[in-house]
């Protein structure tokens, strides 16, 4: 199997999480991917390749959100689940990257669980909800409930990704936007709603952990400027791409070599 590959559930709480494992290191990587309709079952073999980089140097464990969402859950919850999770796993401490969403619960994990997370890696995310952000997860949410999950793997695509991505292509978006659709629409509309609420600003400097903030400039989804406010409150090193945006995560060839340097320095 392609770098020790395995998917498996861990229980958390009354329900379960899905997680992805690969790479053969002794150290422990944590990858905490961002909102999305898929989620991490099936994908193990992609997610191992994406990031394949990290699979020498440690064993990555990527998390999906617990099966069952209660109402009101909070991105604190979110993290919560995560250091569950970790604990049954004997994951006692962990070098952690988020993603978007992912990158706000990775940052209330470094808060809540400070001995838990070595060192933090915040990538095309925000410490707190902005209009932007508002705007689409607010229209995110309202679509779902409409049962239009047609026009979030649309957005996704068109306002996660850069023009030029977008213009090359944009014949495939009609099968783009009827590609995926998540099994539980309710599931979803909870973990986006959860997004609103979150305001970790006041309590960014409790991260005691070396931080990297990686950003788009161009983000329509968050914004770069979420990205440039959360690295100036963190006092920490950020890069922002210039060209592109919230998919900076999949379009910027070195953004997985920026953290990995950040990461093993040398």
């Amino acid at each position: 199997m392609l770098y020790q590959t395995k998917e498996a559930r861990v229980q958390v709480g009354n329900t379960f999480m899905d997680y992805a494992a690969f790479g053969t290191g002794s150290k422990a990587l944590l990858l905490i991917p961002g909102l999305n309709l898929r989620g991490v079952k099936g994908a193990g073999l992609s997610l191992a390749w994406m990031y394949r980089c990290f699979a020498k140097d440690y064993r990555v464990y990527v998390f999906d959100r617990k099966a069952q969402i209660d109402a009101g859950c909070t991105i604190w919850d979110l993290a919560d689940d995560i250091a569950q999770a970790m604990a049954a796993l004997h994951i006692a401490s962990a070098d952690v990257i988020g993603i978007s969403q992912g990158g706000m619960i990775a940052q209330a994990l470094a808060i809540r669980h400070p001995a838990r997370v070595t060192k933090l890696v915040l990538g095309v995310t925000a410490p707190r909800v902005n209009p932007t952000i508002e705007r689409v997860v607010g229209g995110w949410i309202h679509a779902a409930e409409s049962v239009d999950w047609r026009t979030i793997n649309r957005e996704s695509i068109t306002l996660g990704y850069s023009e030029a991505y977008v213009r090359r292509y944009r014949l495939l978006l009609p099968l783009l936007e009827r590609l995926v659709k998540p099994a539980d629409g309710q599931r979803f509309v909870r973990l986006a709603s959860s997004i609103l609420t979150f305001d970790a600003w006041d309590r960014l400097t409790d991260i005691q952990c070396p931080v990297l903030v990686l950003g788009g400039k161009q983000d329509k989804i968050v914004t770069g400027e979420a990205s440039l406010a959360l690295a100036e409150r963190l006092n920490c090193p950020v890069h922002l791409y210039d060209e592109l945006g919230h998919a900076a995560y999949d379009e910027a060839r070195d953004f997985n070599q920026r953290i990995m340097a950040f990461l093993c320095p040398g």
